[in-house]
């Protein structure tokens, strides 16, 4: 699994009009079953994206063709970890 944080380079009103396009990028991933969960950070600095990824290469192309990051509004994080537990209604991620 993978968390990716998405930390915001511009102001927040510079980003914004950007943000559908993000979303709908991401679309295409929750439909293959790569993506989890995702959203933005409560400060309105970033987000946070929760994957499952074959490898940190597999989970960079995705963060490489996001608007966020092609237009230059954001950088990230991709942050490899080996879930083991998980409360009872999301074990069936464990895999």
């Amino acid at each position: 699994m993978f968390v990716i944080l998405v930390h915001y380079t511009k102001r927040w009103e510079e980003v914004e009009p950007d943000v559908e396009d993000h979303k709908t990028y991401l679309e295409r991933f929750y439909a293959s079953g790569h993506l989890l969960f995702s959203g933005p950070q409560t400060t309105r600095t970033g987000g946070v994206i929760l994957g499952r990824f074959d490898s940190e290469d597999e989970a960079w192309e995705m963060v490489k063709g996001d608007p966020f990051y092609t237009r230059g509004l954001a950088k990230y994080d991709v942050i490899s970890f080996r879930a083991t537990k998980a409360a009872p209604e999301f074990r069936e991620l464990l895999g």
